[in-house]
């Protein structure tokens, strides 16, 4: 997408929590608590991945595009597929776009990234001038 900038990438933190989960510091109950809100956007809004769940490893993970910001006043928190988010990129001044992985197994949940989308943040297009002649 053009209009996307203020890209925050939350891969580190995934990894870390991995790792306690993986040594028995971080109970599996404990990071498998999306709620059945989340779980049923997964199911009608979400994108598909190939990337198996981390945690149960029986099905890929599904990503989940929340939306949030003034300007979309009766949209903002609600899941938003990717079609939709460039019309609302084009549309809308700006906004916060949040990406959450989800497995719809286990409950995994994760958030991916943050950034925000919108036409406040666009430089105009120059157009060249040509030279009389």
């Amino acid at each position: 997408m053009r209009t996307q900038r203020g890209l925050v990438d939350y891969a580190l933190q995934r990894r870390a929590l991995l790792a306690e989960v993986t040594s028995g510091r971080t109970g599996v109950t404990e990071v498998c608590d999306a709620s059945p809100y989340l779980v049923r956007a997964a199911k009608f809004h979400g994108v598909p991945t190939d990337v198996p769940c981390p945690v149960c490893r029986k099905e890929p993970l599904t990503h989940v595009y929340w939306v949030y910001g003034d300007e979309i006043k009766h949209m903002a928190g609600s899941a938003r597929a990717p079609k939709e988010l460039e019309t609302m990129a084009g549309t809308y001044g700006e906004f916060s776009v949040y990406q959450v992985e989800v497995c719809r197994t286990c409950s995994w949940n994760h958030l991916v990234a943050s950034f925000v989308l919108g036409t406040a943040g666009e430089q105009p297009r120059r157009t060249r001038r040509r030279a009389p002649g």
